[in-house]
């Protein structure tokens, strides 16, 4: 995991979906304004990518991001774009941050809100997906700052001595799996 790239693959600019409680579009708005002050509920997504030895992909998000730069978080997550369904944007957005590919399978959906400071906020209507990689994920540096691979245990050491290093939403996702899917969850986690 050692070759990066420097592509820039988002923007301030681009054009997100506004939903309501319901994950129907209501609007469009750009992704500054998504998270300016509290946030606006706009429709993300988060993967969770394992490899075979059952160790989850960890990003630590680049010094250049507005919201919550330098933390630790799940393997991606994003938006997609307006008129962009989430099939395709969860396959662009793997290829743009870590220049992979797999098949995701999506387990559920949730709203949430996060205020970083005061320098503004996440409220989002996620879509977490699980998926499996074969091949080696390398990071785009305009995005990810590190990656590293951990288990299920040494993860939970890490959130129970340092839990303020990690993105809100990736400590939220990563209990619901647990307590909602576990039986899933130990398909990717355990191997053999």
């Amino acid at each position: 995991m050692t070759s990066t790239t420097s592509r820039i693959v988002s923007s301030e600019d681009e054009q997100l979906i506004l939903v309501d409680a319901y994950d129907r579009q209501t609007g469009r708005l750009n992704k500054a304004e998504c998270h300016n002050g509290g946030g606006t509920l706009h429709r993300a997504f988060s993967i969770f990518l394992f490899d075979d030895q059952g160790n989850l992909l960890l990003q630590k998000r680049a010094p250049g991001k507005r919201l919550w730069p330098g933390y630790w978080s799940n393997s991606c997550c994003s938006h997609p774009r307006d008129g962009e369904t989430l099939d395709v944007a969860v396959k662009r957005r793997l290829e743009d941050e870590l220049h992979t590919g797999c098949a995701l399978q999506f387990v559920y959906k949730f709203i949430y809100q996060a205020n970083f400071g005061h320098i503004g906020a996440e409220h989002e209507l996620c879509h977490v997906f699980l998926g499996r990689v074969t091949d080696e994920p390398s990071a785009n540096d305009t995005e990810i700052e590190a990656m590293r691979y951990l288990s299920a245990e040494e993860l939970e050491r890490e959130f129970e001595a340092s839990p303020d290093a990690f993105t809100p939403w990736f400590k939220m996702e990563w209990q619901h799996l647990k307590e909602a899917y576990g039986e899933l969850l130990t398909t990717y986690t355990k191997v053999g």
